[in-house]
């Protein structure tokens, strides 16, 4: 059975809601965001936790004004109802909510949608209810937000970390293919965007990372594995400085603008760590890929001075945008 369900949210809600479902690649075929199969996912994974929260806060407030003879206990259950549902919200979200949505549940979602409706209804709507869910998931960091709508994978990885088994896999990015490994971090990236998986494959024992959330059809095998010591090490230096990628380190040397200067304090995305300054010279030890990838958003504000490899390498970037420029001219 398959239910329909308008709910208002404020404007920016909504853009925020839509930046995850995006980052966290939940898409149609035709390459739009399919916002409602990520609220789903949402409903049906951060519910349980959402609720908890809000009793185990309830249940501290009431304890607190309990210590207050002269306040009865039906007014303390006033009390403490206002402060959870008036003041502990977000003002961010207590503009008019003037978005619509509607959210199309079947299944366990449907569950959720019917719990909420027959129980937890009794002094605010069903829209403000989904208000004050959806906002209390915006307050959480990204990377752990993360783990709320993969929570199956990461139960799964950190199972199967905790109890040294290899692992099986595909990926969103890469279907047809069977990944086998030993599993031995879960790290978030540097900004807390996305989770990784820091990995050793089984067959040529080389060094892997994968983003949590492309992880599909994980399975666990009955195989333990032995940690290598040296394996770990690396791994645990990766997590450290950059996650997302199990790239050697190259030394390079960057020299700056004063807007580049700017830039790189403005610009902390990615934004690698830096060795040594002098004046405007940055000295750097981080992949090569990710350097270039960061340095490419500066233009003429950042100029590799070595190595020669990511000279040429930008070089050849920047030069390919002007053919492209000069060639599509209006």
């Amino acid at each position: 059975m398959t239910e329909k369900y308008k709910i208002y949210i404020p404007e920016d809600m909504k853009s925020r809601l839509m930046n995850d479902a995006e980052l966290f690649e939940f898409m149609k075929k035709d390459g739009s965001i399919n916002l409602n199969a990520f609220l789903k996912e949402l409903l049906i994974n951060y519910f349980d936790e959402y609720r908890d929260r809000k009793a185990k806060l309830l249940d501290t407030i009431l304890t607190d004004l309990g210590q207050f003879p002269s306040i009865s206990p039906k007014d303390a259950e006033t009390i403490a109802d206002r402060i959870i549902n008036t003041y502990m919200k977000s003002d961010k979200y207590r503009a008019d909510r003037s978005t619509a949505i509607t959210l199309t549940v079947s299944g366990r979602s449907l569950d959720v949608m019917r719990a909420i409706e027959n129980n937890l209804l009794t002094d605010i709507s069903l829209s403000q209810y989904i208000n004050d869910l959806f906002s209390s998931y915006l307050s959480i960091a990204r990377n752990d937000r993360e783990m709320i709508i993969f929570r199956d994978t990461f139960e799964g990885l950190n199972e199967a970390i905790r109890k040294k088994r290899i692992i099986t896999f595909s990926t969103s990015s890469a279907e047809n293919l069977v990944f086998s490994v030993k599993p031995y971090i879960i790290a978030a990236s540097k900004e807390e965007q996305c989770n990784y998986l820091l990995c050793s494959d089984t067959t040529h024992r080389s060094l892997h990372t994968y983003r949590v959330s492309r992880i599909k059809a994980l399975y666990t095998t009955p195989d333990c594995f032995i940690h290598d010591d040296d394996d770990l090490q690396k791994l645990q230096d990766i997590a450290r400085r950059n996650p997302s990628s199990t790239s050697k380190n190259i030394d390079a040397v960057v020299q700056l603008t004063d807007r580049g200067v700017h830039k790189f304090h403005m610009i902390v995305k990615n934004r690698p760590d830096v060795l040594k300054r002098e004046g405007n010279t940055y000295y750097f030890s981080w992949p090569k890929r990710a350097l270039e990838d960061y340095f490419r958003r500066f233009g003429y504000d950042a100029l590799f001075i070595s190595p020669d490899e990511c000279r040429e390498s930008m070089k050849y970037f920047y030069g390919r945008s002007l053919d492209t420029y000069t060639r599509n001219r209006l």
